[in-house]
């Protein structure tokens, strides 16, 4: 078991998530019979890794620096072109999509190493 230099974010989609979800034009890229509500959506959720915090204020700066960089990739994960996406992507939109549950410590418990592969630079 290792602790780990990082907070996170637990970032689960709202009700407005789920209706973009849902409102997406059938592709090949999803199975649309999959279950999109928002239950089955929050039950995946994303953890996000952030630098070390020590307070509110921290975590209110952390979401300051990174809400588009999340708010981005929600979306590209249902819309990779960003074909339809909001037209304006704000830090209000983004806290009335998503829920953040701040996370104060990360603790490995795999004994396998950690791998990097970044997904953008």
């Amino acid at each position: 078991m290792k602790l780990l230099n990082r907070a996170a974010f637990a970032l689960l989609p709202r009700q407005p998530f789920a209706e973009w979800v849902n409102g997406l034009p059938a592709d090949s890229e999803h199975d649309q019979d999959q279950d999109q509500s928002l239950e089955a959506l929050r039950a995946e959720g994303t953890l996000y890794l952030i630098d070390e915090v020590f307070s509110e204020a921290d975590f209110a700066a952390a979401t300051q620096r990174h809400w588009r960089q999340m708010f981005e990739n929600e979306l590209s994960a249902w819309d990779e072109f960003a074909d339809h996406w909001p037209a304006d992507l704000s830090i209000e939109l983004f806290n009335t999509w998503f829920e953040l549950q701040p996370q104060l410590m990360a603790i490995d418990l795999s004994s396998n190493p950690l791998l990097l592969a970044p997904l953008q630079e």
